[in-house]
């Protein structure tokens, strides 16, 4: 039987030596209010730094950046102006003109 990776987990996963996964999850999210785990990053990226263990470097990627509105699919307002338009709206014209002619 293979292992299967996943990012991150669900909380009903956890193992049960770690008791009932509501209570885990009360508690981590009571932790996260009230700062606790940024107090305890904090600590130990002091204690890393002060023995030498990390390199800070920082990187700026243009990918952080966010998309405009448009590229990231968002609906457009007003009237359609792309191909596709045109082609279904020059249809629509040629089966208008070839209706009955009037007499």
């Amino acid at each position: 039987m293979g292992v299967v990776a996943v990012a991150g987990a669900l909380w009903r996963d956890l193992p049960e030596r770690y008791g009932p996964w509501q209570t885990v999850y009360e508690r981590f999210a009571r932790w996260e209010t009230d700062g606790t785990w940024a107090r305890l990053l904090g600590q130990v990226q002091v204690w890393d730094d002060s023995v030498g263990a990390v390199e800070w470097t920082v990187s700026v990627d243009s990918t952080v950046n966010r998309a405009h509105q448009h590229a990231a699919g968002a609906h457009k307002k007003g009237r359609r102006r792309g191909t596709n338009w045109k082609i279904r709206h020059a249809g629509r014209l040629a089966r208008r003109s070839a209706g009955p002619a009037a007499g």
